[in-house]
């Protein structure tokens, strides 16, 4: 179990008041999200000419957001910024004092986060002779995505497919540093709750319902979309409200044990 936190931002002059806001909103979900991740925390954004910052640690996301160095990088959000990316991390595979097991993830030219297992995930490296940088098994969607991206847009058919063969759960939002203007979530069979404001231009998002409601506190303007499990969405950054929703599958396994018949291990 781990935490997505995250803004997704439209194209829009923001006054420097509202940068700072929905920068402080996203600290508040971040700490939130901690209970389900209190092992690392950690954060991205993501320009539109493809600059980036990304900053982890091996600690729990109250004490992260003390630290300077995340208000340093938090502070580098402008109105090129296309996502802001956040992970509160519980420890499966990979210790977490080995800081490149801690989310997001950059693999390639993929930035993403994901929350859940992929259980045949040393068998998928091997047999597709992805590189590896991380112990974690989350790593392998993002190699799968840097793969399909051979002119740095994510090819969203050609992922669908790859993603067809792995085994567990998955919910995950990930971008491409030459693509920075289309991010792709996938909702899987892992909780992913997604809010938009029109006013504001961006969507918010969430592992858990009660976390954006306790974050948002009642402010008006803030409407759910409705993403049903198993799920791509593909959002733009040109225009926030064109988001495209197209089905994807995987073979879901909830929990460690068993394969099921005619799966490789």
């Amino acid at each position: 179990m781990c935490g997505l936190a995250g803004v997704i931002f439209g194209k829009k002059r923001r006054r420097a008041e509202e940068r700072e806001y929905l920068a402080w909103l996203f600290t508040r979900l971040l700490v939130i999200s901690e209970c389900r991740g209190p092992h690392a925390t950690g954060i991205a954004w993501l320009n539109r000419d493809g600059e980036h910052r990304l900053f982890k640690r091996p600690i729990p996301a109250g004490q992260f957001v003390t630290d300077k160095a995340y208000h340093k990088v938090l502070a580098g959000i402008d109105n090129r910024t296309t996502i802001l990316l956040g992970h509160t991390r519980w420890r499966t595979r990979g210790d977490e004092r080995i800081n490149s097991n801690n989310q997001p993830i950059r693999a390639g030219i993929i930035l993403g986060t994901h929350n859940g297992t992929i259980y045949n995930a040393n068998y998928l490296f091997r047999r597709l002779g992805l590189p590896r940088f991380a112990e974690v098994d989350s790593e392998l969607i993002f190699r799968l995505a840097d793969r399909f991206a051979p002119d740095g847009s994510i090819e969203a058919n050609d992922l669908k497919r790859a993603l067809t063969l792995c085994r567990g759960q998955m919910s995950a939002v990930l971008v491409s540093q030459f693509d920075p203007g289309v991010i792709t979530v996938l909702k899987g069979n892992k909780p992913l709750f997604l809010w938009t404001h029109k006013l504001y231009r961006v969507v918010l998002y969430a592992s858990d319902q009660g976390f954006i409601n306790q974050a948002l506190n009642g402010e008006k303007g803030w409407r759910e979309l409705d993403v049903p499990p198993m799920t791509m969405l593909t959002i733009q950054h040109a225009n926030i409200r064109a988001v495209r929703a197209q089905k994807f599958n995987f073979i879901i396994q909830d929990r460690k044990g068993t394969i099921p018949k005619g799966v490789d291990a």
